[in-house]
């Protein structure tokens, strides 16, 4: 391995982390897909997305969710309304635009998440049991700066 910061060394330690980057996506395309059936038999994992981004944003409009996931207005809203149909999102009006709705998750989605995700949780628990704190709080930091495209604060 390389060891000094050289052009050389830098491009072979990317790739590296875009080796290691594709074994983690490839986990979390597994842990996506079991945690959709989990909420909802079936589920496909595009649904989850949507489900869990409504969730994160705690209320958002249609418009809002598909421009968050960068997707057509068309087929999130039709995702929504099976997501409607489970029981696990509801629209209210929105106050601020008489046209428009806000989604967001049921008390029954929450539960269904919750429990959907416990085992991936346990399992990360579990993976960084013996990591210190501060090396978990600084992966994080780390991924932030990554997918913020900005360098890492110390």
């Amino acid at each position: 391995m390389i060891s000094d910061d050289t052009r050389e060394a830098r491009t072979e330690a990317v790739r590296a982390l875009e080796s290691e980057f594709g074994e983690l996506i490839n986990r979390f395309r597994r842990i996506i897909t079991e945690n959709a059936n989990r909420v909802s038999p079936g589920m496909l994992p595009g649904a989850y997305k949507v489900f869990t981004t409504i969730v994160r944003r705690e209320r958002v409009t249609l418009s809002a969710l598909a421009e968050t996931l960068m997707s057509d207005k068309g087929q999130i809203s039709r995702t929504v309304r099976e997501l409607e149909q489970l029981g696990l999102i509801e629209r209210t009006p929105d106050p601020e635009d008489g046209r428009s709705s806000l989604l967001s998750p049921t008390p029954l989605g929450l539960e269904r998440l919750t429990q959907a995700r416990m085992p991936q949780e346990d399992a990360l628990l579990r993976a960084l049991e013996e990591w210190p704190v501060d090396d978990i709080r600084n992966l994080s930091r780390l991924l932030h700066a990554l997918t913020a495209g900005v360098a890492p604060i110390d």
